[in-house]
């Protein structure tokens, strides 16, 4: 968790509420579901570039005030729920810090041009002689 290491601790917020779905009185008695809120407009952490990426990756997690929330309840306990919702978030930042690559634009080669018509021609052949057959 490499990512992690670089985010300060103010800016990661846990919450523990009741978590939904099966579980019987576990689920129903226990607040074990982490909600993670990570301020990712307010962190001084991040380069600008990252948390542009990191907030398109994000997508419906991200809150209108800039506050990246994970919610994480599939383990029994909240310190399960703890580990996996920090996880989540160490995944989402090794996506967002990889920069991707710039895409140098290319023309097709003479070859692959010239097999790209040879084909059409062929097609257009194969189908002519699908059609009916004139009476001589």
């Amino acid at each position: 968790m490499k990512h992690l290491a670089a985010i300060p601790e103010q800016d990661l917020q846990f919450q523990f509420v009741r978590g939904s779905g099966p579980g019987g009185q576990n689920v129903n008695k226990l607040a074990t579901a982490a909600q993670l809120r990570f301020d990712l407009a307010g962190t001084q952490a991040l380069a600008a570039p990252v948390k542009a990426r990191l907030r398109a990756l994000a997508g419906s997690r991200l809150n209108a005030d800039g506050t990246l929330l994970i919610v994480a309840r599939n383990q029994r306990t909240q310190e399960g729920n703890r580990r996996e919702a920090l996880a989540r978030l160490e995944q989402l930042l090794a996506r967002a810090s990889v920069e991707p690559k710039k895409r140098h634009a290319t023309r097709p080669t003479l070859g692959s041009r010239q097999r790209r018509l040879d084909h059409k021609r062929e097609r257009k052949q194969l189908k002519r002689l699908r059609g009916r057959v004139a009476d001589d």
